[in-house]
């Protein structure tokens, strides 16, 4: 019985010595970042240059692997099923975050299962109009919209996407009824809005920005706190009016609650130090978008305070996905 609790003694203090081990040598091998999503778009842009630059900053190679389906949330559950050893990565998007969970049943709970590292891209939803619609500001277009109630078409990136629920928050606090049109994506509504077969639509800054620069289409208010590094003419709905309305995708990236905490810290403590790269920084501000304030408590703050604010408009809206 006294040699059993003896080896049990040692295997137990073998196994807390190689924990340990792992810890202190993290990383030891290349870390995978999981995106939720199909190439190309602004979360695996965002994904690969925090990569690129986490890479620099841990010494070791730091990947993207794209794994779409689901609006995000099928990569967003799987994610719990693999191991929580800081090797992998995900990407913690505002729809699998803060607006599916109101509008359908989830597999987890985000306060306790994920650990924020960082946000890694910020851009806010702009309105905009066709140009042949006559009306040059958001004072202009809210008071179209009230002369014209239940006749404005709005068009968005699809049913309980973000774009749509700026549309909801915009009826909510401007007091107008207007049509909301759903695409499959911003780039579907866009040739719509150009050819005049909708009034208006809320989408990507980074994304809209070419046909607003080109004058096909007409910017009235970027939905954030201050005015979009791609659209920086374009005011903010505080100043045009509206400081309420604020709609803006973000990505950023997450662990597992289950993680190591000395692995989740060191993470923490590369991806702030990546981000004050200038390198890192110029990179992002080319695609018109910002990782908004370092470090993992904006984050958090950041998803608290949007899962609050969708899932009141959700409700409102009565907005289902199942």
């Amino acid at each position: 019985m006294r040699s059993m609790s003896i080896a049990r003694l040692s295997a137990l203090l073998l196994l807390a010595g190689i924990a340990g081990a792992t810890a202190d040598d993290y990383p030891s091998r290349p870390i995978r970042v999981l995106v939720p999503y199909a190439a190309g778009g602004p979360s695996d842009t965002g994904a690969r240059i925090a990569a690129e630059a986490l890479s620099r900053v841990l010494s070791k190679p730091v990947f993207v692997e794209n794994r779409g389906g689901g609006g995000g949330l099928n990569a967003t559950e799987a994610y719990l099923t693999g191991e929580a050893d800081g090797y992998t990565i995900l990407v913690g998007a505002i729809g699998p975050f803060t607006i599916m969970p109101a509008a359908k049943r989830v597999s987890y709970d985000v306060a306790k299962d994920f650990i924020p590292l960082g946000t890694v891209w910020r851009s806010a939803q702009v309105l905009a109009v066709r140009r042949s619609l006559g009306v040059a500001t958001l004072a202009d277009f809210v008071a179209h919209a009230k002369a014209h109630p239940g006749t404005v078409t709005i068009g968005s990136a699809g049913v309980g996407a973000v774009t749509h629920l700026a549309i909801e928050l915009l009826k909510r606090e401007a007091g107008i009824d207007v049509i909301h049109v759903p695409f499959r994506s911003t780039g579907e509504s866009l040739p719509s809005l150009i050819g005049g077969q909708i009034d208006a639509l809320f989408g990507d800054a980074p994304i809209i920005a070419p046909q607003v620069h080109a004058g096909t289409i007409r910017a009235l208010a970027v939905a954030a706190p201050r005015r979009a590094p791609a659209l920086p003419e374009v005011p903010a709905m505080g100043e045009a009016g509206l400081p309420s309305v604020i709609a803006e995708s973000w990505y950023g990236y997450v662990v597992s609650a289950k993680t190591p905490p000395t692995i989740v810290k060191r993470l923490q403590e590369a991806l702030a130090a990546a981000q004050d790269d200038p390198t890192y920084q110029g990179h992002l501000a080319r695609q018109g978008a910002s990782a908004g304030e370092h470090g993992p408590a904006p984050f958090a703050q950041l998803i608290t305070a949007d899962a609050a604010k969708w899932r009141a408009i959700v409700t409102a809206a009565g907005i289902k996905l199942d």
